[in-house]
């Protein structure tokens, strides 16, 4: 198995909730690569979104994801949710495919509507007509997650566990991890 396992998709399509499960499942560590943000710019995301802007965020995001896909280096099983932009920055990209086995957890437009429709932490969403915005980021991010991602995933309906059997399912360690009880 692969070091690091990067899990990649739109807002609200489950890459904290199915990596942690994942992270278990495998019993590997789980960082959540917007919650080591928070903790280093010292605020949510949506409040220094607001207070200093997209781009400086995404320079504060590229050094994160470079550091935590380093982890392959150390060699103890890593399992990251990172944040649905990471892949508008191509250096992001690069990291993620060589570094990790990237996993694109692909959801519709409609499905995160049902999932987001009263969120108000995702800095992108706060706007007039969130299913329009969640239209245009598919739009826009669905080709950099296929062309990032090693493996994708069809979030649908399924349950985290079962989307948990299909990850462990797609990267071979079904026999290494039996399911727990």
């Amino acid at each position: 198995m692969d070091a690091v396992i990067a899990l990649v998709g739109l807002p609200g399509g489950g890459k904290s909730t199915v990596g942690r499960q994942l992270a278990k499942r495998i019993k590997a560590r789980f960082v959540d690569s917007d919650a080591v943000l928070e903790e280093r710019i010292g605020m949510p995301i949506r409040l220094f979104f607001e207070q200093h802007g997209e781009a400086l965020f995404r320079d504060h995001e590229e050094a994160v994801i470079d550091e935590l896909t380093r982890q392959a280096e150390v060699g103890s099983p890593l399992v990251i949710a990172t944040g649905g932009g990471v892949v508008l920055r191509p250096a992001n990209r690069r990291h993620l495919r060589e570094r990790a086995t990237v996993i694109y957890l692909r959801s519709t437009p409609e499905e995160l509507f049902r999932r987001l429709r009263h969120d108000t932490q995702r800095p992108l969403l706060q706007v007039k007509d969130p299913m329009a915005k969640l239209r245009e980021l598919y739009e826009q991010r669905h080709p950099l997650y296929e062309e990032t991602a090693h493996h994708c995933i069809d979030t649908g309906r399924p349950s985290v566990g079962a989307l948990v059997n299909m990850i462990v399912s797609q990267l071979g360690l079904a026999e290494q991890s039996p399911p727990e009880a």
